[in-house]
């Protein structure tokens, strides 16, 4: 079974597989301490509970959870995907078989404080460029097999994916430049390689300084320029060298501290790898009531 996560995702994360592996690793053969303290028939209700400001993300993925370790749980939902939330606040209610509680919420609250942690970090960012066209994009620093959560909590934070893998974009990076022999001899194999496949596959090619944004241009023939660790100054001299022939996106040391004044020289992408790989989770709990 798989689910969309986004209209505007391009892909598709199969959440089911995802629950069942998670619920796997964590209960093994039986939540004992639940099963030897909780009479099977025993009800109870819990509520979750906002300890820290944020971005709200991954209520859809916890009723997703709390309908797949027990379908007749009954889940209120009282604040969605993308909300602003503050200390206090309750996002959602459960109520049915105390024990099928317990065995979710684990599960549920390892995903939405991250999912969260990482679409409050991207808010911040999208509100830093605000004013500017400028998108505020993630990058495959992800953590192994859950990439989809985090990507799924960029778009939440008001991101957006750069390529969600390997195969649905060409990215000519440094070292695929140095191994190929060069910029030229790197683009003219990808398009060599497209073409014998017959893959429609956009291309983007990573320059280091002015000299490779203008060997990029004379090869031509690509999609995307990234301008990587590349200052505010030479930034700005790219994008009049580009003159709106490439999109354009900045990737390297850029925070905070620095993003809007990137975003004001008019790039089309900000790619920050931070947003998954360098994340702090929002505090939440699972009380019950």
């Amino acid at each position: 079974m798989s689910k969309r996560l986004s209209p505007e995702r391009s892909y598709h994360f199969h959440i089911q597989n995802f629950i069942h592996a998670a619920l796997a690793e964590d209960a093994g053969d039986g939540d004992h301490t639940s099963l030897a303290c909780i009479p099977n028939n025993a009800k109870g209700k819990a509520h979750l509970l906002v300890k820290e400001n944020g971005i709200l993300a991954g209520v859809e993925l916890a009723v997703e959870i709390f309908k797949t370790v027990d379908k007749s749980l009954k889940v209120k939902v009282l604040l969605k995907d993308g909300s602003k939330i503050k200390i206090g606040d309750i996002v959602l209610l459960v109520e049915g078989k105390s024990q099928s509680i317990l065995l979710a919420e684990r599960l549920v609250l390892n995903c939405m404080q991250r999912m969260s942690g990482i679409a409050t970090k991207t808010n911040q960012l999208v509100q830093f460029c605000k004013g500017t066209k400028t998108k505020v994009i993630d990058t495959r620093k992800t953590t192994p097999t859950v990439r989809g959560l985090e990507k799924w909590a960029v778009v939440i934070g008001g991101g957006a994916n750069h390529r969600i893998g390997l195969y649905d974009m060409i990215l000519i990076k440094d070292n695929h430049i140095d191994y190929a022999g060069g910029i030229k001899q790197a683009i003219d194999a990808c398009k060599k390689y497209l073409k014998s496949k017959n893959k429609k596959l956009k291309i983007e090619v990573e320059s280091r300084n002015l000299n490779e944004v203008k060997e990029i241009l004379l090869v031509g023939g690509i999609h995307r320029i990234m301008l990587d660790n590349f200052s505010i100054s030479d930034i700005k001299k790219a994008l009049k060298l580009i003159n709106g022939k490439f999109e354009t996106e900045a990737s390297g040391g850029i925070t905070e501290q620095n993003i809007s004044k990137y975003a004001a020289c008019g790039v089309d992408f900000i790619s920050v790898g931070a947003l998954t790989h360098h994340i702090k989770s929002l505090d939440m709990s699972l009380k019950a009531i």
